[in-house]
């Protein structure tokens, strides 16, 4: 089994947690997006859309972060999604919420992109930090009454994985998560657990 990521990737981050969470042993390969080696020929050839992570196994090679959770949760789970239509329903608009809405709109390319536009007018930061708050703020509301110690229950499910990485990357740009008390207090469940805590990226080799 080969994970090749980036340390500080956020996509590449949930899939760290996914492994950690299911006990499973990989082999990590650094793809450097500061240096572009995302759009190399070899990770264009395993990622045609020069990103990552890219996760090899059962004779696959599988991209996207949320499709590579939910073959592992269909492969060696259940593990990510609860079992009841309405749950797995509400599970997967949280973590789509962010994996879709928040993060594509922030990720490296788009917010220098943004601020090379501006000419000065914002930076990378503050296009991120107005994306990710205003997401925030919708991630809470959406997670609407308390039923457990994270976002739908007492299980940790495919929304709480996508979570830590998104309040990673709030945290770097400043963003105090505890406008947001009920995912301050998810969060802090979370950064508990020893498969979220070894999936950090501070605990990775900076590649």
């Amino acid at each position: 089994m080969i994970l090749y990521d980036y340390w500080r990737s956020s996509s590449a981050y949930r899939v760290r947690i996914g492994l950690n969470l299911l006990g499973l042993s990989v082999k990590h390969v650094p793809v450097d997006l500061l240096t572009a080696q995302q759009h190399s020929p070899e990770n264009l050839a395993r990622n045609p859309l020069g990103l990552v992570p890219t996760l090899q196994l059962d004779g696959l090679t599988l991209t996207q972060s949320l499709a590579i959770l939910e073959y592992l949760d269909e492969t060696r789970g259940p593990a990510f999604l609860p079992t009841d239509p309405g749950a797995r329903a509400h599970t997967r608009a949280l973590a789509y919420a962010i994996a879709m809405d928040i993060a594509p709109i922030c990720n490296l390319s788009v917010r220098q992109h943004a601020a090379s536009l501006a000419q000065g007018g914002l930076t990378a930061d503050d296009w991120q930090h107005h994306y990710i708050t205003r997401g925030l703020r919708g991630f809470a509301a959406m997670l609407g009454t308390p039923t457990g110690r994270y976002c739908t229950g007492d299980a940790v499910t495919l929304a709480d994985i996508c979570l830590i990485p998104q309040v990673y990357n709030a945290r770097r740009v400043g963003i105090d998560v505890t406008e947001f008390p009920r995912i301050a207090r998810i969060v802090a469940e979370l950064e508990t657990l020893p498969a979220f805590v070894a999936a950090h990226p501070d605990q990775q080799v900076q590649r």
